[in-house]
């Protein structure tokens, strides 16, 4: 064998490890065999930019399934919204967790229900590009009432009947994936009190809902301006039921059943302050919001300031993060500040017109 000969030789042999070897940083959704000639089909953009096109059509639903789901860094996987399709659902039926470090989103008005038992990881760049709700779930299964479920965990085709709202989700396996948002990417809105929103946001006024497992935000932000945002999971066998009312999602607990834990810490931030009033509630065994780690609802304008909610048999709250903000619960309106202060600045007018001294 000459010289030439061993050099082809040698690269052949680097491209099939590097065909057959997972590299760090490169993910390509893969899709499994469990919807048969129904399945979802992934569409190249790029190297790193994707399409999913395909999948079972049941009335207003449309559901996917992935043996392996990841979105890349610098990258992104867009869920096609055929006509009159308002929900998509997605899940992943593999071993490994969802590590999303680009973009996740619809190209269209769909709201987008994501479920991997095996855990969902947000990275630093980690985006959404929504137009409807987001729900991000490491529960097993989705129960659509008394029709029947789309589950991860025995995953089937999706029975004709699965063509009305979801109802629940079921958790069958202790324990169940964490669900981590580490998402501080910029989302190119500012607020009118001139604020930057980052991390993970759906729309104003939509549904933003993360159903684990353990529930930790290092840093991260979620953002439903004007909305509802809901945190919470079980760390026991379960169901935590559903309730849509419109663009509003939100979460029944069973009573007495033992709750995952959720942690806020360094400068994380859970807003739905906004132009309209919002909400956020919170349901977590042991609630921990450290070294800065926030809750924040209000109103910048006149109305209701909005609500928040937490409901857990421990708390931990405590130190201020690195950027100076205090850890806790915050509703704050805009509106009310602005009066303070020009009370405040009427009254030292007229200690100045009337020369008063103390």
């Amino acid at each position: 064998m000459n010289c030439y000969q061993s050099w082809l030789l040698g690269n052949l042999v680097i491209a099939a490890v590097l065909l057959v070897v997972d590299l760090p940083g490169w993910s390509r959704p893969i899709p499994d065999a469990t919807l048969g000639g129904e399945a979802s089909r992934v569409v190249d953009r790029s190297a790193r930019d994707f399409e999913i096109d395909g999948g079972v059509r049941r009335g207003r639903n449309l559901f996917h399934s992935f043996q392996d789901f990841g979105v890349d860094e610098g990258g992104s996987v867009y869920f096609l919204n055929p006509n009159g399709v308002e929900n998509i659902f997605s899940r992943v039926t593999g071993a490994n967790r969802s590590e999303i470090l680009g973009t996740l989103g619809v190209q269209g008005n769909a709201n987008l229900f994501f479920m991997n038992p095996n855990g969902i990881l947000f990275g630093l760049n980690a985006s959404l590009d929504v137009q409807g709700s987001f729900i991000g779930t490491t529960a097993n299964a989705i129960q659509f009432e008394d029709q029947g479920f789309f589950s991860a965990m025995n995953p089937e085709i999706p029975s004709q009947l699965l063509s009305i709202n979801p109802s629940a989700f079921l958790f069958n396996q202790v324990p169940t994936g964490s669900l981590i948002n580490n998402s501080i990417t910029p989302t190119g809105t500012i607020t009118s009190s001139g604020n930057p929103v980052i991390g993970l946001r759906v729309p104003d006024n939509q549904s933003l809902l993360l159903v684990g497992g353990d529930i930790s935000i290092n840093g991260g932000q979620l953002s439903a301006l004007g909305g509802h945002i809901e945190l919470g999971g079980l760390a026991e066998i379960g169901t935590v039921q559903l309730v849509i009312r419109g663009a509003t999602f939100k979460l029944l607990f069973p009573n007495n059943s033992l709750l995952s834990n959720i942690v806020l810490t360094d400068d994380a931030r859970i807003s739905v302050r906004g132009n309209s009033s919002g909400s956020i509630v919170v349901n977590a065994n042991t609630f921990t919001a450290t070294d800065g780690g926030r809750l924040v609802a209000g109103l910048e304008g006149v109305g209701d300031g909005g609500s928040i909610t937490v409901k857990a048999k421990d708390f931990n709250i405590s130190n201020v993060g690195s950027s100076g903000s205090a850890s806790g619960l915050f509703i704050q309106i805009v509106l009310v500040l602005l009066v303070i202060q020009v009370i405040f600045l009427l009254i030292l007018n007229l200690l100045e017109l009337h020369q008063v001294q103390f």
